[in-house]
């Protein structure tokens, strides 16, 4: 079995986790991808928990390359942070993403726990697991998102230039990406 390591990320960690980041959602859910740059601006963002921040070592490599993924190691990294987080006195967790990445690590629809955003939506791809059994009974709530995650695609574009240039590439992903970013869960 492998020797696995979960610590907090290190600033000499950042460069290889971007690099990581990019090589994981390369053109799965559009051309290129952006998330390299998000991960380098959330680190000095206000809304940013360094102490929520881990990266998993096995033998070696830093957090999850593509050719590691679906071995579970993202479940247990998941499962690792969740603990933390209850530990500081955490209770919910909202995250957009591909429900059948997440259903199985205890996230449910928006809809089931009534978190919607502006207007009464409940976006397919939000899903939110509590952590704390209960902290969101009987009430509506609404999702705000962090203004970190509003980025500048220029801005993006010329971050990515200090990277191995990569071909963009149209995937089947993209539409669903597409489909479960742009549609709703309705009663």
């Amino acid at each position: 079995m492998s020797e696995i390591l979960i610590r907090n990320e290190k600033e000499s960690d950042h460069k290889i986790v971007e690099y990581i980041t990019r090589e994981a959602f390369w053109n799965l859910h559009g051309l290129g991808c952006d998330e390299h740059y998000l991960v380098h601006l959330m680190r000095d963002h206000e809304d940013f928990v360094p102490k929520l921040n881990y990266v998993m070592e096995v033998n070696g490599p830093i957090s999850i390359l593509p050719e590691y993924q679906r071995q579970g190691y993202s479940k247990k990294l998941l499962e690792y942070s969740f603990e933390k987080a209850v530990d500081m006195g955490f209770e919910v967790i909202v995250i957009f993403g591909n429900p059948n990445n997440y259903l199985g690590r205890g996230f449910l629809s928006c809809k089931k726990y009534n978190v919607c955003i502006e207007e009464d939506i409940y976006p397919t791809a939000m899903l939110v697991k509590e952590l704390k059994r209960g902290s969101l009974e009987g009430k509506k709530w609404v999702y705000s998102e962090s203004e970190v995650y509003h980025i500048d695609e220029e801005k993006a574009l010329k971050f990515d230039e200090q990277f191995e240039p990569k071909e963009k590439l149209y995937r089947p992903s993209h539409e669903e990406f597409y489909i479960l970013s742009h549609s709703q869960v309705l009663d």
